[in-house]
This record gives C-alpha cells, structure tokens and sequence, in this order.
C-alpha cells in the first residue's frame, strides 16, 4: 500500500515541477497575491482572478493600431466592392452582344 502512495506522490511532484517550470505556478501566486493586497475586495474572486491571470486589459496601443486596421480593411471592402460591381455592368453591356452573336 505504501508503494500507491509513493507513486501518487511522485506523480504529484511531477506534475508540481512541470508547472513550475511552465511558469504557471508564479502567475498563480501572483494573482492572488494581488487579490490579498485588494483593499477592497471584489464581489466574485473567480472573475478576478480570470481578469487578472490574462494579463489584464489590452495595450490601449494595440487597441488603436487594430481599429486602425479595421478601418483601413473596410474602406478596401467598400472599394473593391463598388469595383465589383462596376465590372459586373460592364461585363453585362457585352454579354447580350455574345448571345445575339451566338444566334446568328
């Protein structure tokens, strides 16, 4: 019985040791760390410790370089979308003349 209980603790240090290593056991402590320091503690630790363990809200950086991008990217879908269909009624002023060439 005694040799269970030594291979469940050696799979438990294992274990320990790959978190360890991953760094996931350093931002666990970190976070709650920071929620013991909370002076005020929040209502719903769960949904803190989520926020937190993410790394916190986006880079407000990083939120304006994407809403840039955004705009940019739908100002190419509205011109490639008016150019579409330009082509199309282009296309549609020769396509009577092929059928009519094709009948005759």
């Amino acid at each position: 019985m005694t040799s269970q209980y030594r291979v469940a603790d050696s799979k438990r240090e294992e274990f320990r040791k790959y978190l360890e290593k991953a760094g996931v056991l350093d931002s666990l402590t970190k976070v709650l760390v920071n929620l013991y320091e909370e002076p005020e503690k929040p209502h719903n630790a769960l949904d803190f410790v989520k926020q937190h363990l993410h790394g916190g809200a986006p880079e407000t950086a990083d939120v304006d370089a994407l809403k840039l991008e955004v705009s940019e990217l739908r100002q190419k879908v509205e011109q490639l979308t008016a150019e579409n269909t330009d082509l199309k009624q282009r296309l549609q002023t020769y396509e009577p003349q092929a059928d009519e060439e094709v009948e005759s």
